[in-house]
């Protein structure tokens, strides 16, 4: 990737930049970048003892144009993640041919947007609170369909970032609340954890929202399902394949860089 390692380069870019790319700055193709992605993964999974069918790969396009999202869906993409309502809304109509693509929400939702997100995505990968989650379940209703959803656990105690703290009542509030919301399906963690420069850094992390989610698993809650664990971007993946992602959310790394000019 230009000569410049993936981590060297995510390292310049903290997440919340993920995915971004001014639309002048194509140099490697998609194609290229998945590739070398892919490789990575599959190096983990062998390190690891892992097979490759635990782990997907998630293309975090926010911000990236409807063009830019079929050349990764040309690559071999399904599985694309955006983080607003808003925005996904006016591509989503330019996209509306690519049928087996898979669209989650992955940033923070407010309630507000709840019908909408229903309507536009397959799943809802940031559930942050009982009050979102019975929105979502209603608008769920509503189109008669079912709604996947991760809960969404803030692991680093970060205010400025969503998601439940992993020992608060809020979790315990909305665990035992999943039977009655019978639209929705609940599938297991999500988290963004704080930004290091060395990707090592996010490995305690990593490896409390995993213990987090065997011990949910372990309590065999009526509703929650524990499977999924969604966690790991552009610098820090493979640590998170290592502790055991069965997701990762990947922008910089396969749309390339965000050059400003």
């Amino acid at each position: 990737m230009r000569g410049v390692s993936e981590a060297g380069a995510a390292r310049r870019h903290p997440e919340r930049s993920e995915g971004s790319l001014d639309s002048a700055a194509n140099v490697v193709p998609i194609s290229e970048n998945l590739k070398l992605v892919r490789a990575r993964i599959a190096a983990v999974a062998r390190r690891t003892g892992r097979s490759l069918d635990e782990i997907s790969l998630m293309a975090v396009s926010k911000t990236q144009s409807p063009e830019r999202m079929r050349e990764a869906y040309a690559a071999g993409l399904r599985l694309f993640g955006e983080n607003r309502v808003q925005e996904f809304a006016a591509k989503a109509g330019a996209l509306k041919d690519l049928r087996d693509a898979a669209w989650h929400m992955i940033g923070h939702l407010q309630t507000n947007k709840a019908t909408k997100a229903v309507e536009l995505f397959r799943a809802v990968d940031s559930v942050d609170s009982l009050k979102l989650a019975e929105k979502l379940d209603a608008a769920a209703r509503g189109l008669g369909k079912k709604l996947d959803v991760l809960i969404e656990i803030n692991v680093g105690g970060e205010a400025a970032k969503s998601g439940i703290a992993p020992d608060s009542s809020a979790l315990e509030e909305l665990l035992p609340a999943a039977p009655r919301l019978e639209a929705l399906v609940f599938r297991g963690l999500m988290t963004v954890p704080p930004f290091t420069e060395d990707p090592e850094g996010a490995r305690p992390y990593f490896r409390k929202l995993r213990q987090l989610r065997d011990s949910l698993a372990a309590r065999k809650l009526p509703g929650i399902n524990m499977d999924e664990l969604s966690m790991g971007m552009s610098h820090d993946y493979e640590v998170a394949i290592e502790e055991g992602s069965t997701c990762v959310r990947i922008g910089t790394a396969i749309f390339g860089e965000r050059i400003k000019t």
